[in-house]
Parts: C-alpha cells; sequence; structure tokens
C-alpha cells in the first residue's frame, strides 16, 4: 500500500479472497467505501483487488493471517499508514474444521470424538483470530467518528436453534468445533459491544445463511450476494444503528 488518504469510508474485510468475504468486500465497494481485503495468500489477495478495481471499485490488499500476531500487527501499520483510521472492520475469515473442502465431512466433530486439536484449530481462527484483528485495528477505528464492527458468525451459533429438538440442525451431526466457536463469537460480540458502546462503536455479528461457498463443497442454497447482503447492511449501519445484536437477512435471530 503506498502513502495517501481518502475522503471514503475505509473498510477491512478479512478472508475476501473468496467467497462470502470477497462478496462482502464487493458490495462494500459498490457503497463507495474504500476498501482493504485480508487474505492469507498475497497474491490471491491482490488478484481479488485487481479483480474488483476493474469493476470499479476503490479496493486493495493487504497479506494478513488472523492467526499470526505480528502479520496481524503490521497489517494495522499498513492500514494505518495508507489511510490513517479505519470505519468498518469486518470479522469474516474462518475455518469450518471438518476435512478439506469439497467434500466437508462434519462427522469428525461429533464431541465424544472429535481430535482436540482440531477444536484448537478452529477457535484459533474463528474466536482469537477476531481478538488479535481486533485489538490491533482498535486505534484505528477510534479515530473514526462513526467506526461499525462485524463479526460473521453461523445460524449454527444459535443456542437456541440448536438445542430445537424438531428444528433443521438435528439432521446434522453434533459439532464440537465450528458450532461452539460461533457461539463464542457471538459471545465475545456482545462482550465488545458493551466495553466500546461508550466510544460510539456499534459491534455486531451477523449470520449470513447457508450460502454456496467452498468451505460447504457448494452445498449451499443461497448465492454469494445473498449471503453477504446482511453483513454489508450491518457494516454501514448509521450511527443510532444497534449494537450488541445477532442478525441474519430477516433480522434478529434467537441466541
Amino acid at each position: 500500500m503506498s502513502d495517501g488518504t481518502t475522503d471514503r469510508e475505509v473498510a477491512l474485510v478479512t478472508g475476501a479472497n473468496r467467497g462470502i468475504g470477497r462478496g462482502v468486500a464487493e458490495g462494500l465497494a459498490a457503497l463507495g467505501l474504500a476498501v482493504v481485503i485480508g487474505a492469507r495468500d498475497p497474491r490471491r489477495g491482490e488478484e481479488t483487488a485487481a479483480a474488483l478495481r476493474a469493476a470499479g471499485g476503490d479496493v486493495r490488499a493487504v497479506a494478513l493471517d488472523v492467526t499470526d500476531q505480528a502479520r496481524v500487527r503490521e497489517a494495522a501499520k499498513e492500514i494505518g499508514a495508507r489511510f490513517g483510521r479505519l470505519d468498518v472492520l469486518v470479522n469474516n475469515a474462518g475455518i469450518t474444521g471438518s476435512g478439506q473442502v469439497p467434500p466437508v465431512d462434519a462427522r469428525d466433530q461429533v464431541p465424544s470424538t472429535v481430535d482436540p486439536d482440531m477444536v484448537r484449530k478452529v477457535f484459533e481462527t474463528n474466536v482469537l483470530g477476531v481478538i488479535r484483528v481486533t485489538n490491533a485495528l482498535l486505534p484505528l477505528l477510534r479515530r473514526s467518528p462513526a467506526a461499525r464492527i462485524v463479526n460473521v458468525s453461523s445460524h449454527a451459533a444459535s443456542l437456541t436453534l440448536t438445542s430445537d429438538p424438531d428444528g433443521p440442525f438435528t439432521a446434522l451431526p453434533p459439532s464440537a468445533a465450528y458450532t461452539p466457536s460461533k457461539a463464542a463469537l457471538t459471545a465475545l460480540t456482545v462482550q465488545y459491544a458493551n466495553e466500546l458502546r461508550g466510544d460510539g462503536i456499534l459491534v455486531n455479528a451477523v449470520a449470513p445463511g447457508y450460502v454456496d461457498t467452498d468451505s460447504n463443497g457448494h452445498t449451499g442454497f443461497l448465492t454469494v450476494a445473498q449471503g453477504a447482503a446482511p453483513v454489508v447492511r450491518l457494516a454501514v449501519l448509521g450511527a443510532d444503528g444497534p449494537t450488541g445484536g445477532f442478525f441474519g437477512a430477516e433480522g434478529p435471530v434467537p441466541w
């Protein structure tokens, strides 16, 4: 990134070189924001940024592995040098933990037989990664007049939905990694919202729905644009918008 400033609002989307993250980056760019794509693979990040620039967006990429504290700090430094602030942080980067895709096999997350190392790996990305990135970017977010943080969660994070014996989740194998990690993320969202409320920073979690992506072996029934839409909506909330909430495309998701 070269030194400079912009009058546009600035957004960072982690894990944005494909899937929902790319859809969110595209949606925010279409609304006129300057978008920074965070990607573990610098080449893929640059390719995605170039494609979105070709479509008319103000988009650039930064190398960002949410499990690498040094890389996270370096990315924050680069964004600070380029823009001086950050208005929107979308914590999208996440992993399912269920093998390589395609296909996805959720049976290896059954609590009674799960490998604890796999659970640790999932939490390292889906929960601790959010803490690393958020804390590293908070100084820049506090320079924004109306900062928003959006954590990309899942309907699987809802204890109400997953504990319903007649609900849709009973057909799926129980999960000791991905589902609990997203439940922890929604709980973490509330805690950040409570801490940052006085700073005027809105913090919310969103469940995009079952989107057709690599992470589920393209079995989802929603398009990337449909899944990205509620994330984008929360990312551009006005100052009077909600904070500490959990939302989907149709409105609040039960805890």
